[in-house]
């Protein structure tokens, strides 16, 4: 290192070189790529151009994107060159994922797609069936979607996959994740955000992360910025942003050889640096905390849009300009002309000398490809399930609390799971990882840093705590890097969980949909198999929020996530420390799920017993019989529904209330930890049959339901239920500020007063009977909403409430 603290840079010329038949070999691949990718945007029969092409030839409708595809078609040549060259691990993740065709095209050139998808030899009427597919009704869609082989981040929506690619290589130290990012892509804001990723890369034991920024130059119909930015300002963004950047522009079109020298030649020194930087951190052990880390090379290259696609269309501009980035040519069947130019265009790639008479890739082709899983289309790291372990989880009951009796003991539940998640760091030091967004303490799970440290690359200082070059805890205050890495690391055989804060993981509800959406597809295909679920812990959630207000308080990503398809989602909240830990151990084993964990961590009653609590997860809901008043064999007068923790807790006290002050009322108390068990079974794998539900909620009486989030989701996913036409329900209903937490239940009417007046109200003939009771319960939200107003916290017989015996 030198004086003044600047890390080492490597300057040295490449240590590879192209040759003529390299150069050849690559422009070669290049064509064909081009070519199938071309065909499959415009064709569905002639594939092979043996007659003049008609319009009958064309396809009716014509979609997909060819701007960005030639110039993915470009570097996945590259980078092939150098996995032969180098025998080099190496996953492609695809930036502009609306270049699909290029995907595809280059996983049928290397075989991979016709030994995943067997209908698909190596033939014409092969090469016929992959043009017509495409975008096609009944076909594959038109991004690198799960479908694709080799693909993990499908790019349909842009902005995630820088952060994808650094999952990937987060402990898969000999592996090289080419990230390709579209101009378009890097004015989002995730992928603003991604570039800092550098930070927590570990050297010595992560592998790396090679982001080639493809400038084309324009969007849709816009110019983008980066594209725009003189070099100097560019060069000096991404040295601030801990990158070594190296420049390819191609000035002249028409000089593929001058082209394919300058990336090769960038792409051999970026790969030559990366195993320096490798060798240097392993050699040396950990990088001592005040020495910088030294900047990873980047590859930012400049192309024409639509290059080699038609030059001008109608008298004006395509290549190189906004037109070019879907499809080029359109009005096909109507414009005689435009179908004389595709014909034109796609002869340009000469496929007589790529494909033999019978259609089947010319030998020259086959042997350009890597062999077997070192072909980027075939790669175990793309289809992660390939790679996957168990993880080794310890006992939940070892690190469960005792409980003698319910509601007496206090404890905070993320407080005890985090000494259960301590147990699983240790038990799996390489294959799982904790994400969020600079709130694992915050949160309560600071018993994790008994184990591990907060991964960290940049300068340590002594006030620094947890921080280390390498560490199992992933810290960043992005809930889209936090959410990116983990759908890389899980899409790649590994495990791990992201903790947020309940109202700000709404940021992420895009990639949710996104990822849920990948996994619907994923679980469809045989090829693909299983992989870790990604699991939402999910904290300071709206009933407790001491530090915050307002701002803070938002229940509804449960809302969100139930939206999507039955098979993919699951969501629970757990009332206890017990059941808490239950719930994430069968989290942490599941595969293809979406999981949704809601916890509070502030200390609060204990309810099941270990053996109770891990009976009460399998079933996901049941009767309490110790909180209510039911006679066996008769049905209740009224059942208290309940989900979540603090809504639990107070419908339990109500119902002690009513036991009290009514000592006739039949009460049943039923509580869902799996909240998907109110659904119908013909909606949810977890939904109850209507006669459970029934024998539970009955078909006529008066239920009500104390719930964590919105109240009207409990209504949607019981209305097909007989009983549903008696059912209340209290929840969230947008009042909030920083106050007390039983004043946050008041003022949004869970509290236990306002369930009790509701059951007053709904059991047949109670109101009349009992109205000086329903008056001193309102009497008595008047006084205690005073205490907190005078005093600034709730009255001791609320903060120290316990469930009385009987």
């Amino acid at each position: 290192m030198r004086k003044g603290g600047t890390p080492h840079v490597t300057t040295t010329e490449p240590t590879t070189h192209l040759t003529e038949q390299g150069m050849d070999d690559l422009e070669r691949w290049w064509r064909a790529a081009n070519y199938l990718s071309v065909g499959q945007i415009y064709l569905r029969d002639n594939p092979l151009l043996r007659r003049p092409l008609e319009s009958a030839d064309v396809k009716k409708r014509l979609l997909g994107h060819w701007g960005t595809t030639t110039g993915l078609n470009f570097i996945y040549a590259h980078l092939n060159r150098a996995i032969i060259a180098r025998d080099q691990a190496m996953l492609f993740v695809t930036g502009p994922g609306h270049g699909g065709p290029a995907n595809v095209a280059n996983a049928y050139l290397e075989g991979t797609y016709s030994e995943i998808y067997t209908r698909f030899g190596d033939d014409e009427d092969s090469l016929r069936e992959l043009f017509r597919q495409f975008s096609y009704p009944g076909g594959i869609p038109s991004h690198a979607a799960p479908e694709t082989p080799g693909s993990i981040s499908e790019g349909g929506e842009l902005g995630y996959s820088l952060a994808h690619a650094f999952g990937a290589a987060f402990d898969n130290p000999d592996l090289v994740v080419a990230c390709v990012v579209g101009d378009g892509e890097a004015e989002t804001g995730p992928l603003a955000g991604s570039w800092q990723s550098t930070a927590f890369l570990d050297a010595v034991r992560d592998g790396a992360v090679l982001p080639i920024l493809h400038l084309n130059g324009y969007k849709i119909a816009n110019p983008t910025v980066l594209a725009r930015r003189p070099e100097s300002q560019l060069r000096s963004y991404l040295e601030g942003l801990g990158w070594a950047p190296r420049f390819v522009t191609v000035d002249d079109p028409q000089d593929h050889n001058g082209a394919h020298r300058d990336f090769a030649a960038a792409l051999d020194g970026s790969l030559d640096e990366i195993r320096a930087i490798q060798e240097r951190a392993r050699a040396a052990g950990e990088r001592p905390a005040h020495e910088p880390a030294a900047p990873w090379p980047l590859i930012v290259f400049r192309s024409p849009k639509g290059w080699t696609g038609p030059a001008v269309v109608d008298g004006k501009p395509v290549e190189g300009t906004w037109r070019a980035h879907q499809v080029p040519l359109s009005g096909i069947h109507e414009n005689p002309e435009h179908l004389a130019q595709l014909e034109q265009w796609l002869r340009s790639y000469r496929p007589e000398e790529l494909f033999t008479h019978d259609g089947a890739r010319s030998p020259e082709l086959g042997s350009l490809a890597p062999r077997g899983d070192r072909r980027m289309s075939a790669t175990p790291f793309a289809n992660g399930g390939r790679l996957l372990n168990d993880l080794r989880l310890p006992d939940p009951e070892a690190h469960m609390i005792p409980v003698e009796a319910p509601g007496v003991v206090r404890a905070g539940a993320m407080h005890n799971l985090g000494e259960w998640m301590r147990e699983v760091i240790r038990a799996n030091p390489t294959n799982f990882r904790l994400f969020g967004p600079d709130e694992t303490a915050s949160n309560r799970l600071q018993a994790v840093f008994e184990a591990t440290d907060k991964v960290w690359q940049e300068r340590i200082e002594g006030v620094d705590e947890h921080l280390a070059r390498t560490g199992r805890v992933m810290e960043v205050l992005s809930e889209h890097l936090c959410q990116g890495w983990l759908e890389g690391y899980l899409l790649t055989g590994r495990h791990g969980v992201l903790n947020s804060y309940e109202a700000f993981v709404h940021i992420v509800d895009s990639m949710f949909n996104q990822h849920a959406k990948w996994l619907k597809v994923h679980r469809e295909l045989p090829w693909r198999l299983p992989v870790a679920s990604l699991t939402y812990l999910l904290s300071s959630h709206v009933w407790q929020q001491d530090h915050n207000g307002f701002s803070h308080q938002d229940p509804g990503f449960i809302d969100h996530v139930v939206n999507k398809k039955a098979d993919v989602i699951r969501v629970y909240l757990p009332v206890d420390a017990n059941t808490l830990v239950s719930t994430m151990d069968h989290c942490l084993r599941s595969r293809d799920y979406v999981n949704v964990v809601v916890a509070g961590k502030a200390a609060s009653l204990q309810w099941l017993g270990p053996e109770e609590a891990q009976l009460h997860c399998a079933r996901g809901i049941g009767i309490w019989d110790f909180a209510g008043s039911e006679v066996e064999g008769e049905e209740p007068d009224v059942v208290l529904g309940c989900a979540g923790d603090v809504p639990t807790a107070e419908a339990v006290a109500a119902a002690q209330m009513l036991r009290r002050d009514l000592p006739g009322l039949k009460i049943r108390v039923v509580n869902a930890v799996d909240l998907m068990r109110l659904q119908d079974e013909r909606e949810h794998p977890h939904g109850l049959p209507d006669r459970e539900f029934d024998a539970l909620f009955t078909t006529d009486k008066p239920v009500v339901f104390a719930y964590h989030g919105y109240p009207w989701l409990i209504h949607r996913l019981t209305y097909r239920r007989a009983n549903h036409g008696n059912l209340h329900v209290r929840g969230y209903i947008e009042e909030g500020t920083t106050t007390t937490p039983f004043d946050m239940a008041m003022l949004n009417r869970i509290d236990r007063f306002h369930l009790a007046i509701d059951v007053i109200d709904r059991v047949p003939g109670l109101a009349a009977k009992h109205a000086a009771l329903r008056q001193r319960y309102e009497d008595e939200l008047v006084r205690v909403r005073a205490y907190t107003r005078e005093f600034g916290e709730d009255p001791e017989g609320i903060r120290d409430w316990v469930l009385e015996e009987g």
